[in-house]
């Protein structure tokens, strides 16, 4: 079965299996080899002694040989003087322990003997004589190997626990990802409120389930204004369609003259007209979200914009016989793209136009910030936006006078698109305003 196949908790669960086998593997090796060579350095050291216990007897008291064995428990030597076999032990003849000391050659350290035991053997040489000694050391042999027997069935036993205790530490580990995704089903888009539980806010899962909560939270926002701007745009389309029916039912009902009729057609293509426009800014704010409207940046004279743009909108401003002023005494340029930020210009000038009272007064000029970006600013003495709308004067359908605005023929649209007009071209909107002291709307670009 390839991995891919199994869950993250068995892929987790074999992986600790795994490793820890491996690390008791190599603890049990280490381990082996280790009293391994401590035997071996004991039983080399042991018959080292010996080895000089018996020269030093053989040169100074050899009638005390044959007492080695019983006194210094030293059973296994042998004793050649000029080539001839001064002494030996009866258990070194017994094992033919000569045969593990071949004439040329090193000796082998360990040898294994007739009757299948092990013996150790060293030797030491003198100008005219050699030395022999062997220590048995079958004993220290079975103790290792029941100790490599223990070792070998407890690996077995430790991957055993290992595979037990790593599943339930992985189920232990994975629970908060289980309870995240039953918690993720039953949320719907009717429900978007709900969040994912957060256990921990600090470990890796409540990272995780607070990342997807704040993207719950973002999605719950576009619900909500995508729920709104399709109610808006109803009822803001519903609202010419509706007049127009009323006024053609009207007709239809009596007779009238030709220039009732003219009245009529006349109310009809206001309505239209302001269907067209209301149309017209959707289509501008559909495009713009779905990234079709990309700008072509260049840099631009801001003032000369700012004076085009009041020149095509004086007219109404003239019709309310307001006072439009432009202020071009400083040269001001900007990086940004002309048609999408002479749009948004437009739209903040009209909606000031459209909100300022007759004979009252916009002035707009283009200027450097104190940090140094160019500026244009839109200033009226219009009735003010209370500080409890600030935050909310740039989304779409919204006013912060709903009758005001109907009454006016707005649709709560142009400030959304100055907004978003603004944002293309990498700049920014501030508004200072108070209620009944006018309305500041400054637009920051970048510079060259």
């Amino acid at each position: 079965m390839r991995s891919g196949r199994l869950s993250i908790r068995a892929r987790l669960t074999l992986w600790h299996a795994g490793v820890l086998t491996l690390i008791v593997c190599v603890f049990a090796a280490g381990i082996l080899l280790f009293v391994h060579a401590r035997i071996v350095d004991g039983l080399d050291r042991h018959v080292g002694r010996a080895l000089t216990t018996i020269d030093w007897v053989y040169h100074h008291e050899p009638d005390e040989l044959q007492d080695l064995a019983s006194e210094s428990g030293i059973a296994l030597f042998r004793i050649i003087e000029h080539g001839d076999l001064v002494y030996q032990t009866e258990g070194w003849q017994r094992a033919n322990l000569s045969r593990a000391l071949p004439d040329q050659g090193r000796p082998p350290e360990s040898w294994k003997a007739n009757d299948g035991h092990h013996y150790r053997v060293q030797a030491i040489a003198g100008p005219s004589y050699s030395i022999a000694a062997a220590v048995d050391e079958s004993s220290l042999r079975e103790t290792f190997w029941m100790l490599v027997g223990i070792l070998a069935m407890g690996v077995p036993f430790a991957a055993g626990l290992a595979i037990a205790g790593g599943y339930f530490l992985a189920g232990r580990v994975l629970s908060p990802v289980g309870a995240m995704a039953d918690k993720a089903r039953e949320i719907t888009g009717d429900s978007l409120g709900e969040r994912l539980p957060v256990g921990n806010p600090q470990d890796e899962f409540g990272r995780l389930a607070t990342v997807f909560n704040d993207t719950l939270s973002r999605l719950h926002d576009s619900f909500d204004r995508l729920r709104r701007f399709t109610a808006d745009a109803s009822h803001e389309l519903r609202t010419p369609l509706t007049a127009m029916r009323s006024v053609g039912e009207i007709a239809l009902q009596a007779p009238l003259d030709q220039g009732k009729y003219r009245d009529v057609i006349g109310s009809m293509l206001e309505e239209v007209d302001r269907l067209t426009r209301l149309v017209d800014s959707l289509l501008m704010l559909t495009r713009a979200d779905s990234g079709a409207a990309r700008p072509e940046r260049e840099v631009v004279e801001l003032t000369a914009l700012a004076g085009n743009v009041a020149e095509h909108l004086r007219v109404l401003a003239d019709e309310k016989q307001q006072r439009l002023r432009v202020d071009a005494s400083a040269r001001v340029e900007a990086v940004c793209d002309p048609a999408i930020l002479r749009l948004g210009l437009m739209n903040l000038l009209h909606n000031a136009i459209k909100y300022t009272p007759p004979g009252g007064a916009i002035d707009v000029r283009a200027k450097a910030t104190a940090s140094g970006q160019p500026s244009i600013e839109v200033q009226d003495t219009g009735p003010g936006i209370p500080a409890a709308h600030h935050k909310r004067i740039f989304e779409r359908f919204y006013r912060a006078d709903p009758g005001r605005a109907r009454d006016s023929g707005g649709a709560g649209l142009g400030l959304a698109i100055a907004h978003w007009a603004v944002a293309a071209n990498s700049g920014r909107i501030e508004l200072e305003s108070e209620e009944s002291k006018g309305s500041l709307f400054r637009i920051v670009l970048p510079g060259r």
